[in-house]
């Protein structure tokens, strides 16, 4: 295989809107080297605020609408975006978690050289049809990208991936989006003594009653303590209602997602990501990259994060409200503590994990795979 340069690559995705795995592939699709490569990025449902990030870049978008496997849209879809592939040459597909289940057969039979899947949450999070798709789909793939250790030892221990096609790309921040900038609060904190919140998409797995069990814990520690919680999603009127059994309503804030999330970040003393299930969490690491002390549930690749020394961060039992509760006593009472660990957290984050160290990892990733696929074939089984 004889490639020229840049190589057009061909990035998929479910949905461009908030969440995890869409932040990733708008932030990779726009930090590619464009002297190595050309981003192209593919999604399901192509709209809201990644979706914009990337028309503002100039990445170009293919709409491939499709709301079943099992229907005459998907041979539609399959067809434009085999037609999209020829059309611009694409060398490398790339498809993260569930779109690999169209994208990784449609780039097979469009005999594109390499073909990378990624997952970046513990599948048993998804529903068992959705299991068995993605592990028939990975019989295309060439490698398997993922954003921590945790979840390498998942695809070669519980998904039985062969090692040699795991490859690890932990995410990366945009560190002059995501940085320490103190100053006045938001109107709605502007009177808070110390603010502890979360900023995440408002699903089951985040296990945010938990935070609340906890805040409402700490609450009498201090007067003025307020909660706030940045996102949207189907727990929100659980979470409301929490509330108001936990009696501390009065001091929660509720944010709908929003794309100011560096200004919220700053206004948090204490970040909390209470997951039962997390992989690598990007707002964990946006958080940490804005200087705020963080906690978090001793889950996935968040002790990756947070380190297991207390020095960037501190970690608790999952599931364990009185432990969430001890830690944030300790951050309540120590504002030494609090800027200390604020201050390593940024630092950690600017040298080792910026948006520009995840786009070179990737790229590297890109350029191996495109390199091996110029000789033996490898095995896919």
């Amino acid at each position: 295989m004889i490639l020229s340069r840049p190589v057009p690559v061909l990035i998929m995705a479910r949905e461009l809107d908030q969440g995890g795995v869409e932040r990733d592939v708008a932030k990779i699709a726009i930090g590619l080297d464009r002297s190595r490569f050309v981003p192209h990025v593919a999604a399901f449902y192509p709209h809201g605020m990644r979706y914009e990030d990337l028309r503002a870049a100039g990445v170009p978008i293919l709409p491939v609408p499709l709301k079943s496997l099992l229907s005459l849209d998907a041979v539609t879809a399959a067809v434009r975006m085999r037609r999209y592939i020829h059309e611009h040459r694409i060398q490398i597909v790339h498809c993260y978690d569930a779109s690999g289940v169209f994208g990784l057969p449609v780039g097979w039979f469009s005999r594109v050289p390499v073909l990378i899947g990624s997952q970046l949450s513990y599948r048993n999070l998804l529903d068992a049809r959705s299991q068995k798709l993605l592990r028939f789909s990975e019989r295309f793939a060439d490698a398997i990208l993922v954003n921590c250790e945790a979840m390498r030892r998942h695809m070669a221990e519980d998904e039985h991936v062969p090692p040699d096609r795991i490859e690890v790309c932990y995410n990366g921040v945009e560190t002059a989006t995501f940085f320490p900038r103190r100053g006045s609060r938001p109107e709605q904190l502007s009177d808070a003594s110390v603010v502890i919140g979360t900023v995440c998409a408002l699903r089951h797995e985040k296990n945010l009653p938990l935070l609340q069990e906890a805040f409402a814990q700490v609450l009498p520690q201090q007067r003025g303590m307020r909660l706030v919680v940045v996102g949207s999603g189907q727990e929100l009127q659980g979470l409301r209602q929490n509330a108001a059994r936990l009696q501390i309503a009065d001091a929660s804030v509720f944010i709908p997602a929003t794309p100011e999330v560096a200004k919220w970040l700053n206004a948090i003393d204490i970040f909390v990501l209470p997951s039962y299930s997390e992989a690598f969490s990007n707002s964990l690491l946006e958080a940490m990259a804005c200087g705020c002390a963080v906690v978090g549930s001793n889950v996935g690749g968040t002790p990756e994060l947070t380190g297991t020394d207390g020095q960037r961060g501190l970690l608790f039992e999952s599931g364990n409200a009185g432990a969430l509760a001890a830690q944030l006593r300790t951050l309540v009472e120590n504002r030494e503590r609090r800027q200390a660990l604020g201050e390593n957290a940024s630092r950690f984050a600017k040298e080792s994990l910026s948006i520009e160290s995840a786009a070179r990892c990737t790229a590297e990733i890109y350029d191996k795979w495109l390199e091996r696929k110029s000789g033996p074939k490898p095995n896919r089984g």
